[in-house]
């Protein structure tokens, strides 16, 4: 598996580089957007995930998880210093997989890239094909579908539709959806990041999102989707 790693502070980015490869990852290290950029014209289809610095001395992360997710749907986790909740919001609409905050644990941050890698190879099983209101998807393409035009989901947008397609009439509450799409320990959760979600996957999903009539709001529970 090969990681690209983009962080300006040297002393930082050789112990992620140590770490990771004795982890037996291969690594790849750039200390500024310019290099980082050569390397995803050059070696994009080589690279399985991304971990990039939010401030970089040439621009930022948010620069490069656009150039990564415009080329592919290879997994973004941001390396920062700010963990306010414009940060996150930002960086998970840019399509980012994961943030972690530093100063952080060597482990959690292997935790991390484990989770994220294996949310991107496997999704839940469910019928080949379901459909709620005009929206179908196709589990067995892993695509989804909006008046039978293909619409572009994340690979955690795409597990949550997922939850929600598993358990159609049902009420879900927040920690049921966020026990169903983070299954392992360690991962960032929290209510933040479920609501960025929820309000993506509407912005995609509804005709008017604002009055979304496919992914429900029952006050003081939870969510619902059909039923």
């Amino acid at each position: 598996m090969k990681i690209l790693i983009v962080e300006d502070d040297k002393t930082i980015a050789s112990g992620l580089e140590y770490s990771l490869q004795q982890d037996s990852y291969t690594t790849v290290i750039c200390h500024d957007v310019a290099s980082a950029k050569k390397i995803l014209v050059e070696q994009s289809d080589q690279l399985d995930i991304c971990l990039f610095d939010l401030a970089l001395p040439d621009g930022s992360g948010y620069e490069l998880c656009k150039l990564v997710k415009e080329k592919s749907d290879t997994p973004v986790i941001f390396l920062t210093a700010n963990d306010d909740e414009i940060n996150v919001v930002m960086g998970l609409d840019m399509g980012a997989d994961d943030y972690i905050s530093k100063p952080f644990r060597i482990r959690e941050l292997l935790s991390r890239i484990k989770s994220v890698l294996r949310r991107y190879r496997k999704h839940p099983q469910i019928n080949s094909t379901i459909e709620i209101e005009n929206i179908r998807i196709s589990s067995l393409e892993g695509k989804v579908y909006k008046h039978n035009a293909e619409i572009t989901l994340t690979a955690l947008e795409y597990r949550l539709l997922l939850t929600f397609a598993n358990h159609i009439g049902q009420v879900l509450t927040r920690n049921q959806l966020l026990e169903q799409i983070w299954d392992v320990a360690g991962d960032f959760v929290n209510d933040n990041t479920l609501t960025v979600y929820i309000k993506r996957l509407r912005e995609k999903l509804e005709d008017d999102p604002q009055k979304p009539t496919i992914i429900k709001t029952v006050r003081g529970m939870g969510y619902k989707v059909g039923g």
